[in-house]
């Protein structure tokens, strides 16, 4: 190694993992957590809190994505399912069902979350940590963008169907 190149840090080394390993790693060890905390506070109680803080995080997430970027609009939202990143490649499988001015759907056909929740017997968590914030992430981005969605993979159907409509 010559002295010109920088030394990686060993944190920032691959871990050489799958998108699989590192999502049972992940949330193998969380979903006893959140199990625990359901049957403390209360399954009610512990279900609007997750999903107030989940939507509140993902709120300000897609805000903060939405600054980084130099227009906001319905187009620019629509770019990241056109072209999702090498993260969103591995873990989801979509199809783009329509696409118009004002209306925007996905179809999710494969979804590592999902396949990882339902793995380890706990969908339900999945859908308030993981599917409620979708509903927050398109109004963070932009307040004009409505999801609408009925079903989800998490709850055992055959697909999600994200539908983003352009107020």
């Amino acid at each position: 190694m010559d002295a010109e190149t920088p030394v990686k840090h060993k944190f920032l080394e691959s871990s050489d993992m799958t998108f699989q390993e590192v999502f049972d790693f992940a949330y193998q060890g969380l979903i006893p957590v959140l199990r625990g905390l359901g049957r403390e506070f209360g399954q009610e109680h512990f279900a609007s809190v997750l999903k107030d803080m989940v939507s509140r995080s993902a709120l300000e997430a897609a805000q903060e994505a939405a600054r980084q970027l130099p227009c906001n609009d319905f187009a620019a939202f629509k770019a990241s399912a056109r072209e999702p990143d090498r993260f969103g490649r591995h873990i989801l499988t979509l199809e783009i069902v329509e696409d118009t001015p004002e209306a925007f759907e996905v179809r999710v056909t494969e979804c590592l979350w999902a396949k990882t929740f339902r793995d380890l017997g706990a969908a339900e968590i999945g859908s308030m940590l993981i599917c409620h914030r979708d509903y927050a992430d398109c109004r963070g981005f932009n307040p004009r963008i409505t999801m609408i969605r009925s079903k989800t993979l998490m709850q055992g159907d055959e697909f999600c169907n994200h539908r983003f409509v352009w107020e």
